[in-house]
């Protein structure tokens, strides 16, 4: 697929429209705010940097060629005539994306893959029947062109076919397609992390431990086995028969469901809300956000080059 339509070009949009550039396609990108659409250049730009600086990209991947193999599109129809895969990326609202899904449907051919990279609505009832069998979720993760995994997702009447194709599409990215068999909200990653917050939310409002303490227990604890082990590898090593007596012996209890948090709510009554505002569960210092985000990127992708080196252990 060599002309590519996105949708969108937010936090994910962007992103993702730079990773398919770099992968060698020709990509449009419109958004249905003229003043999102004129961030992009800056936002891509220093992505570039990031990346050059990492020796992730060759040095020649200069903003001047990022703007010739990303084209920005005011108009929806501009954007995707022609193009053989669209991929939408716009707000999780789902009248918003059944209103899309119409608009690319009167203006799509009806060859053309239609893409949503929601996280957790199911989209499949939101697009027309007749866009039905190739009609899928590419879901990528923030930052698309660090974070390689990519959920490829079909829905109840999608044609293989077509799965295939966006697995392969992933491949020529360098990146990594997860297929699942069908549609779950949060796909895997964010259901394993919805599971570790559930467990953090609670040991905070319960004063079990702070802030700090719980982000060293999973950096230094979890996360050094993670990046060689995953999960299921790692329980190998710990030995079966061992979790399936902790399995008996209910040794763990999961928190109740909740829909609050006292330490969340409390934060954000003091306008603590994160990076953007300085201050979250930590003190930022007053560092420019931008700068933040891109000191972030920068260990995200020496501990991606630190991986890479180091591999992973797994059995067939």
């Amino acid at each position: 697929m060599s002309e590519i339509a996105v949708i969108g070009a937010g936090l994910m949009g962007h992103g993702i429209a730079l990773i398919l550039a770099l992968g060698g396609h020709s990509v449009r990108l419109t958004d249905s705010r003229p003043e999102t659409l004129e961030q992009v250049p800056g936002l891509i730009a220093s992505a570039l940097d990031t990346l050059r600086d990492a020796g992730a990209v060759a040095p020649d991947w200069t903003p001047e060629r990022a703007a010739q193999a990303i084209r920005l599109e005011p108009d929806l129809a501009a954007t995707v005539s022609g193009a053989s895969l669209v991929i939408e990326a716009i707000t999780e609202n789902p009248e918003a994306k059944r209103t899309l899904f119409s608009e690319l449907d009167r203006l799509c051919a009806p060859e053309t893959r239609i893409a949503s990279n929601t996280s957790y609505l199911d989209v499949f009832p939101l697009i027309p029947e007749a866009r039905q069998s190739r009609a899928l979720v590419m879901h990528w993760y923030t930052p698309p062109y660090i974070v390689d995994l990519v959920d490829v997702v079909p829905g109840p009447q999608t044609d293989p076919a077509v799965i295939e194709e966006a697995r392969q599409l992933v491949l020529g990215l360098g990146q990594v397609p997860i297929v699942l068999k069908r549609f779950i909200p949060g796909y895997v990653a964010n259901r394993i992390q919805s599971a570790i917050s559930a467990e953090v939310y609670h040991l905070l409002d319960e004063g079990v431990a702070s802030a700090r303490e719980i982000d060293d227990a999973i950096i230094h604890g979890l996360a050094l086995r993670i990046p060689i082990l995953g999960h299921l590898a790692k329980a190998d090593f710990t030995g079966i028969a061992l979790l399936r007596h902790a399995l008996a012996n209910a040794s763990y209890s999961p928190p109740p469901a909740r829909t609050r948090s006292e330490a969340i709510d409390g934060l954000v009554a003091e306008g603590r809300t994160g990076v953007m505002a300085g201050k979250g569960f930590f003190d930022w210092g007053g560092r420019d956000p931008a700068e933040l985000f891109r000191d972030r990127d920068r260990r995200l992708l020496a501990l991606k080059q630190a991986m890479k080196q180091v591999g992973r252990m797994e059995g067939a």
